[in-house]
C-alpha cells in the first residue's frame, strides 16, 4: 500500500503501536493521555460526523482555535474526506478576525469556546455546522447548527475500514489566511506530499524517534507548525503534548521538558525576555557567578565546564523548560541577534526550518463589517505577526 496522505499515516500509527501514547492534553492541572489507536477511532467517529453533515472531497472546515486535540483530530477527520482544515488564530485583533470571518463566510467550522462561537454568529450567522470544545456559557444556546464535540465522539464507536480515506497525496490539506498590508485577502496552501516531505527532511535530519515528546504551544495556525511538528508526529510516532491554555505552556513546558520544541521567533523572544526579566543585577556577586559560568560553558573547559552547567546552565534550562531539548526548531522569522546568542550561551542552538511556499493573493474580496477605520486597521500588525 502506498502511504502518501495524513490519514494514510494516523493508520499506519495506529496499526504499529496501537497502544503507545499519541497524544496528552492537561486539563484542570491533570494530564489525560490518548493512544494511537485510540486517536484513529475518533477521527473516525468525527468524520462520520462530518460526512452525515455534508462535508466531502474539498471542501474547508475552518477551525478557530487555541491549541488542543480536538482541533488537531477534527483537522484529520476533515482530511479523512478529503477536505481542507483552514485554522486560523484566535489571538489575532478582534476587527480583522472578525472580516476574515465575515469574508471567507464559512459552512463548517470550529470554535473552541463561547468567544469563539459568538465571534462567529456575528459574521456568519447561517453557518451550516459548528463544532464547540468548551461547553461552559453555551447552554442556553439552541441554534441548529450547533454541536458539542464531546456529543459527536461519545456516539457508537468506529469501525476500521468501514469509512475509507479519500484524499490522495496532491489534494490541498492545509488553507492558511491572512490579511496583507493593503488589507487584501492572502493564502497559503500545503498539500498531503509536500506536508509529508517537509517532515521527512527534519525526520532524517533531526534522527527523531517514536520517543520524542513535543510540545504544541501554539494553534496550528502556521505552516511551520503543520510542515514540522504535525507532520513529523505522524511520521516518527512520537507523542505530542498539549498545554492546558496559553497561560500555563511555559510551567507545562517546565513540567514535561519536551525533546522537540517547534516555536516562532516570539515563542524565543518569550523566552529569552523571560530569563532577563530574573537577570541579577550587575552590581552583585549572583551577577558575577552568572557571567563568569557563560563564558566557562562557552569555552569547553572541561572542569571548569562541568561545574558552570551544574551551577547555572541547568537551572537555567530548567526556567525555561528546556533542560531535555535536543530539536529546537525556530520555524517563521528569525531570532533577534541578542536571542540568538543567548541561546547558544546556554547549548541550545535554535535551528531556523523555512516556510518555503509564498503567500498568494485571494480572488476573494475582503468584505469588512462596519466598524470605523481605526478600528478597522487597529492591530493589523499584530496579526500579521501572529500568522
Amino acid at each position: 500500500m502506498v502511504v502518501d496522505t495524513l490519514p494514510d499515516w494516523l493508520a499506519v500509527q495506529a496499526e504499529k503501536r496501537p497502544v503507545q501514547v499519541a497524544i496528552r492534553h492537561k486539563k484542570l492541572g491533570i494530564w489525560h493521555e490518548q493512544s494511537w489507536q485510540a486517536v484513529h477511532n475518533e477521527v473516525l467517529l468525527v468524520a462520520r460526523f462530518l460526512k452525515q453533515q455534508g462535508f466531502g472531497s474539498g471542501d474547508t472546515l475552518l477551525l478557530l482555535s487555541e491549541p488542543r486535540p480536538e482541533a488537531l483530530l477534527l483537522s484529520l477527520a476533515a482530511h479523512w474526506l478529503g477536505g481542507i482544515a483552514a485554522p486560523l488564530d484566535p489571538a489575532y485583533a478582534q476587527p480583522q478576525l472578525l472580516d476574515l470571518l465575515h469574508t471567507l463566510r464559512p459552512q463548517f467550522v470550529f470554535a473552541e469556546a463561547k468567544t469563539q462561537v459568538d465571534q462567529v454568529f456575528d459574521a456568519k450567522p447561517d453557518v451550516s455546522v459548528l463544532i464547540y470544545a468548551n461547553a461552559r456559557g453555551l447552554a442556553d444556546y439552541s441554534h441548529p447548527a450547533i454541536h458539542a464535540y464531546t456529543s459527536i465522539i461519545s456516539i457508537g464507536e468506529a469501525v476500521p475500514g468501514t469509512l475509507s480515506a479519500v484524499a490522495t497525496p496532491e489534494s490541498v490539506a492545509f488553507r492558511f489566511y491572512r490579511l496583507g498590508e493593503d488589507y487584501q485577502l492572502e493564502y497559503r496552501e500545503l498539500s498531503h506530499i509536500e506536508l509529508l516531505k517537509n517532515g521527512r527532511q527534519l525526520v532524517g535530519h533531526e534522527l527523531l524517534t517514536d520517543k520524542e515528546e513535543a510540545l504544541a504551544a501554539r494553534a496550528f495556525a502556521a505552516s511551520g507548525h503543520a510542515r514540522y511538528l504535525l507532520s513529523p508526529w505522524l511520521l516518527a510516532g512520537f507523542k505530542l503534548n498539549f498545554p492546558e491554555n496559553l497561560s500555563t505552556r511555559d510551567t507545562d513546558r517546565r513540567e514535561l521538558g519536551p525533546t522537540l520544541v517547534a516555536g516562532t521567533a516570539a515563542t524565543y523572544q518569550r523566552l529569552y525576555a523571560l530569563t532577563q526579566s530574573r537577570w541579577p543585577l550587575p552590581t552583585t556577586w549572583q551577577f558575577s557567578l552568572v557571567e563568569w559560568a557563560l563564558r566557562s560553558y562557552r569555552k569547553r573547559l572541561p572542569l571548569l565546564a562541568t561545574i558552570a552547567n551544574w551551577l547555572v546552565i541547568q537551572p537555567l534550562k530548567d526556567v525555561l523548560g528546556l533542560r531535555h531539548t535536543r530539536v529546537p526548531l525556530l520555524v517563521g522569522e528569525p531570532l533577534s541577534a541578542e536571542a540568538e546568542q543567548f541561546f547558544s550561551s546556554i547549548g541550545i542552538q535554535v535551528r531556523d526550518w523555512p516556510e518555503e511556499s509564498d503567500w498568494q493573493a485571494s480572488s476573494l474580496q475582503v468584505i469588512p463589517r462596519p466598524h470605523s477605520n481605526n478600528e478597522h486597521y487597529f492591530g493589523l500588525k499584530n496579526l500579521r505577526a501572529a500568522i
